[in-house]
């Protein structure tokens, strides 16, 4: 494979972490004033305060994950394995352009958690 093949890859990583900035960037709404009586608006403050917070932890993960495949893109190294080194499979890199492993190597990666 050479550098056109992953092109459309690059593209969806750009764009992915364009994307990611923005939610990551988004601010997060602090619950207002609480009053008698108004428990169940307050949790409801709560809990969607909690989402968004988890929502934002989980987007800057995958914002890591994003920039150190654009890394390996300009590196060269993109569409190789970074355990074993072996091609990772195209059909792989297009539903998850950040992969970093190939498939192989990423079971085993879930065998050892």
């Amino acid at each position: 494979m050479d550098a056109a093949d992953f092109e459309p890859m690059h593209v969806a990583l750009l764009a992915e972490r364009a994307r990611l900035l923005d939610e990551v960037g988004e601010a997060i709404v602090a619950p207002g004033q609480m009053t008698y009586g108004s428990q169940a608006a307050a949790a409801s403050q709560v809990f969607a305060q909690q989402r968004d917070l988890a929502l934002r932890d989980r987007a800057a993960s995958q914002l890591v994950l994003v920039d150190e495949a654009l890394a390996r893109f300009e590196a060269g190294t993109f569409g190789r394995c970074v355990r074993c080194g072996h091609p990772i499979a195209l059909d792989r890199l297009e539903a998850l352009p950040w992969a970093a492993r190939c498939i192989e190597c990423q079971r085993l990666a879930g065998k050892e958690r």
